[in-house]
């Protein structure tokens, strides 16, 4: 497959054409939720998809660290891309290699030990626990598949390759839609079958993928070995603050989640229902996020700012149109979407309530990721966690809570949309004032 040099070309053109494939990946990876809970609420009742809707959220914020460390080889593999050093970009490989599996056996184990207790910290409504705790082990288990499959796409990604990536998407999804209901209905497991399903195809979509890229040699990857220190600082200066990220926003999804909680039964199974419409409303405004990433990377290196610039510019008008097409057909069929997963009358209610108050502040999101997804390019990764943080936990989670004491139930989508709107004026700030520009990642030593 191709790999895009955005140094060069005309940026409105390539932000298309190389978002759009990742759109797409995002969507069919989204889909491995949706799918599993179009079954379960479908087959199994509300009990249930609101068990397998905690448990999502859980293995998120459990395992963001893993992603945000991906977050930072991006951005670091995206800048060696550009500095065309073969050696620089294999030694890297081997050092995310070495540290991404280490840390997801390492969060797996943790995370299969004590389901049960995050499951209850979270004030599960206790139907739902035990099969809360059994469908979050069985993801815990088959950890290693999901970011296995999901670094692979990332380095191509950086390399300037989204297309391949949505191969190895593909098949895993489609494994997915086949095994599902084979698991949950023709073999009697519930749950429990849902759960096997999806980490089955994950990892058959792990081995085509090393199998795909080995052949046609479109990563340099090679026995792993001990990462050199300069490695292990510069991955760990980007890997950590990067994880963070991904642990502060989970987090704050997961505090959300004890305020959704707080109302019952009827509350969370409507808010797993829109959750699972929401997470592919945002994925637009994600694969914007990403693919800005990856070209601003290539061209932070050179310093070419004005390039950047552009891409930024056409990043958010990308945005905004997209977003707000999808937001109005959000709000005119909410209802109706909300039903493809429950059928009670309470909470199909609650979950249409909440797609149409929040689907016109996901513009202001998107705007979130766009320019956080410049700024991370440069090697900021600090400037955008405490970004974050501002955004979770100084806005969304105090709005959410206050606004759904003052309001009632719709007060959660009411808190988050404020939220979405002021968070973008502070990362607008840092991209317009801030000093992310000056960082330099790699000296000659580094890359060497």
């Amino acid at each position: 497959m191709r790999q895009l040099d955005f140094t060069k070309g005309n940026i409105f053109k390539q932000l298309f054409f190389f978002s759009a494939p990742i759109m797409l990946a995002n969507l069919l990876q989204a889909s491995y939720q949706f799918i599993d809970s179009l079954w379960v609420g479908n087959l199994l009742g509300a009990n249930a998809l609101g068990a397998v809707t905690v448990s999502t959220i859980v293995i998120l914020s459990v395992l963001s660290f893993v992603l945000g460390i991906s977050n930072a080889a991006l951005t670091i593999l995206s800048q060696q891309r550009n500095k065309k050093s073969d050696a620089g970009l294999k030694s890297y490989l081997n050092a995310f290699v070495v540290f991404l599996t280490f840390f997801s056996l390492l969060l797996g184990m943790i995370g299969f030990i004590y389901s049960e207790a995050i499951v209850i910290w979270l004030d599960t409504p206790a139907k739902m626990i035990s099969d809360s705790v059994l469908y979050l082990r069985i993801h815990f288990a088959g950890i290693l598949f999901l970011f296995g499959y999901n670094f692979i796409s990332t380095v191509l990604q950086a390399l300037g390759d989204s297309k391949t990536p949505l191969l190895f998407v593909f098949a895993a999804v489609l494994l997915n839609v086949i095994l599902d209901p084979i698991f949950i209905s023709i073999l009697n497991l519930g749950i429990e079958g849902a759960a096997y399903a999806t980490v089955a195809s994950q990892g058959i979509s792990f081995l085509l993928s090393i199998f795909f890229t080995m052949r046609k040699g479109s990563i340099p990857f090679s026995v792993p070995t001990f990462p050199k220190k300069e490695e292990i600082f510069l991955i760990l200066k980007l890997g950590i603050p990067a994880g963070l990220q991904m642990m502060v926003i989970y987090a704050g999804i997961t505090a959300i989640m004890t305020v959704v909680n707080s109302f019952g039964v009827f509350v969370v199974a409507g808010f797993g229902a829109a959750q699972r419409l929401d997470s592919l409303i945002i994925i637009p405004a994600l694969a914007l996020g990403t693919a800005v990433n990856s070209m601003a990377g290539q061209n932070i290196a050179g310093h070419r700012w004005n390039r950047i610039r552009q891409i930024a510019l056409y990043g958010i008008f990308y945005n905004f149109i997209v977003m707000t097409i999808i937001a109005v057909l959000v709000f005119l069929l909410a209802e109706h979407a909300v039903k493809l997963f429950i059928q009670k009358e309470e909470a199909v209610k609650f979950g249409a309530d909440y797609l149409k108050i929040i689907a016109f502040f996901y513009p202001f999101i998107g705007l979130n990721f766009i320019l956080n997804g410049i700024v991370r390019a440069s090697g900021a990764m600090y400037q955008v966690l405490i970004l974050n943080i501002i955004s979770f936990w100084a806005l969304r989670y105090p709005f959410t809570y206050f606004s759904s004491i003052l309001i009632g139930a719709n007060g959660i989508a009411f808190g988050m949309g404020v939220s979405f709107v002021v968070s973008s004026v502070f990362s607008l700030c840092y991209y317009r004032f801030g000093k992310w520009k000056n960082i330099e990642l790699f000296s000659d030593k580094t890359i060497s």
